[in-house]
């Protein structure tokens, strides 16, 4: 253009400042800007706006604002372009907040500019502040205030504006049976998605993934496999995202074979898909399966990942292979180039703690390359218990007060230890230190899906509303348990309760809670799922072998680390756990 003795103008500049931009060009840019001051139009508004994002895209903060504070004139486009430069660019929520409120003219963009920084920023409040203020607002507006309520925790408040939208759409929903998901409420979620289908929008890969998430989390197999027969109905294929979501669904429900058949029929399965598979024989402990799918995984040259490598190791942890699990970890980056990160050696230091091998469990902790976490030290404390390492365990403690005081269940474990040990002094103190900061151990809370109905159940629940019937099936189990001369298994329980006292504190577990009610409200042929958030205790795991046998029934019970499958007085550990 300038060969040709065409002068460039005020609106030829833009372009090319705009050009530079894309190309990330500082110094041609920068040129530019100079070229702009000899002609005279620097501080035309249209220019400065060039200007402003031009510098906004090279991280120069202090030319933005000079641009800025410098242009006689600025329009809503060059007051949005310094707005967006700190909220998007340089996360700058304090200068953003300063110049909005001088904005002579604030329009929808503007408005919605602020909030979504604050969305970002993770501060809720200021978020619904800046909307309640909103002159203007629209769909989006509402979706990324719903998007922030039900992320953060805020789910009455999401709902209740959800129910004030003038109009809502696919997002909406999807905002909201996310979070009602995350929010543990899955009897909600599964009546919002009825709910929607009746003003008919239906649902996507979004969608239907939240649900099964939640089947997941709950253990709700019944309503899963409705979700999956409404999939079949829906969709001519599995793709990857639905179907790795229908394989998680089934593995955390303790449904193997279905999440077997759903992996195999997939048209298209990725790293995700596999790695699914992999962890989910290993939590219901199929351990040789989990492996033979990593194996089959790699003859398909599927490279594997993180959480491959994270599923592998658990099923060697759950089956007691010390050499395939020293072989995977130690292979990671030869094999694969993968660094191992602190859940592979957490994985590792369980793998080789409750195989008794806690001086090398020990060293590797040591010679981590990361700070340790509280998975690896509580591993080891773990394994200290189950191999009687008093000594081992007081180190291990020592780190996790440092790391996470708040989790009374390590200093419920150690106070266990030290009783195993006859040391009642070590155990008092450590009550006392308990009692002292206020730190209890977790409750325990156990699921049970019946007739596409979750039920939660607490220790001693007396809430629910067959809470007799429930308590009158305890009462069965238990003369039954000891006409088969079952003893109560009460070393895990703290020592200053009477014997007695254990017993009966261990009949009302929440896990045993959920199976007496599983017994009450289901027939003979159903099997009972229950999902726990904590670790099933001994006496549980004794109790559920008999009730299986007992009463001919098959239990499945999800822990936080495991699936237990009880038939005919068995389970599939084989009381490795």
């Amino acid at each position: 253009m300038r060969a040709n003795y065409v002068q460039p103008d005020r609106f030829t500049y833009p372009f090319a400042i705009h050009a530079c931009s894309d190309l990330m060009d500082f110094a041609k840019g920068v040129g530019l800007h100079g070229q702009l001051f000899k002609i005279g139009v620097h501080l035309d508004v249209f220019v400065g706006t060039s200007l402003i994002d031009f510098y906004t895209a090279m991280g120069d903060l202090n030319t933005t604002q000079k641009v800025f504070e410098e242009l006689p004139v600025k329009d809503e486009v060059t007051w949005y372009a310094m707005l967006s430069s700190y909220v998007n660019k340089f996360n700058d929520m304090e200068k953003a907040r300063d110049l909005f409120e001088k904005i002579p003219c604030k329009d929808l963009v503007i408005w919605h500019t602020i909030i979504l920084g604050y969305v970002k920023a993770g501060d809720v409040e200021l978020a619904k502040e800046y909307f309640d203020r909103a002159t203007v607002k629209d769909l989006l507006m509402y979706n990324t205030i719903l998007g922030c309520l039900a992320k953060n925790g805020e789910v009455e408040c999401a709902l209740r504006l959800f129910h004030e939208m003038p109009c809502r759409d696919l997002v909406s929903w999807n905002t909201v049976i996310g979070g009602l998901v995350r929010d543990g409420r899955i009897n909600e979620a599964v009546r919002f998605f009825h709910q929607m289908k009746k003003v008919n929008l239906l649902p996507d890969d979004v969608t239907l993934a939240s649900l099964l998430s939640a089947c997941a989390q709950a253990g709700a197999l019944d309503t899963g496999k409705w979700l999956h027969s409404y999939i079949d109905r829906r969709c001519a294929e599995l793709n990857a995202v639905i179907g790795t979501a229908l394989v998680d669904m089934y593995c955390k429900c303790g449904d193997l074979e279905s999440a077997s058949d759903v992996f195999n029929k997939m048209s298209e399965r990725d790293v995700v898909a596999w790695s699914a598979m992999i962890m989910g024989s290993s939590m219901n402990g199929q351990s040789r399966t989990a492996l033979n799918f990593f194996y089959r995984m790699k003859d398909e040259s599927e490279r594997p990942n993180d959480a491959t490598i994270l599923g592998v190791l658990c099923a060697c942890v759950h089956a007691g292979l010390v050499d395939e699990g020293r072989k995977c970890f130690y292979g990671m980056y030869e094999e694969f180039g993968l660094t191992p990160k602190l859940e592979h050696y957490g994985c590792m230091v369980d793998l080789l703690g409750r195989a008794g091998l806690l001086d090398e469990a020990y060293n590797l902790i040591q010679s981590m390359p990361y700070e340790p976490h509280t998975g690896s030290w509580g591993a080891l404390l773990g394994a200290c218990k189950i191999h009687g390492n008093v000594e081992l365990a007081e180190k291990a403690i020592e780190h996790l007060i440092q790391l996470d005081l708040e989790d009374g269940g390590y200093l419920a474990i150690m106070s266990n230890i030290y009783a195993n040990a006859g040391r009642w002094e070590d155990v008092s103190r450590v009550r006392k230190l308990m009692k002292e900061k206020g730190i209890g151990k977790s409750r325990g809370i156990s699921s049970i899906e019946v007739t596409g109905v979750t039920h939660e159940f607490g220790v001693q629940e007396k809430k629910h509303p067959q809470a007799r019937e429930i308590y009158d099936m305890i009462d069965e189990i238990y003369r039954r348990l000891k006409t088969a001369g079952h003893v109560a298994s009460t070393r895990d329980v703290f020592f200053d309760v009477e014997e007695e006292e254990k017993e009966k504190a261990l009949f009302f577990h929440s896990e045993k809670m959920a199976v007496a009610f599983g017994l009450v409200a289901t027939d003979k042929t159903t099997v009972i799922r229950v999902v726990k958030n904590l670790r099933i205790c001994p006496d549980c795991h004794a109790v559920m072998k008999l009730i299986s046998a007992s009463f001919e029934r098959e239990i499945v019970i999800g822990d936080r680390h495991r699936f237990h499958h009880f038939k005919n007085g068995c389970c599939s550990c084989k009381d490795y756990w």
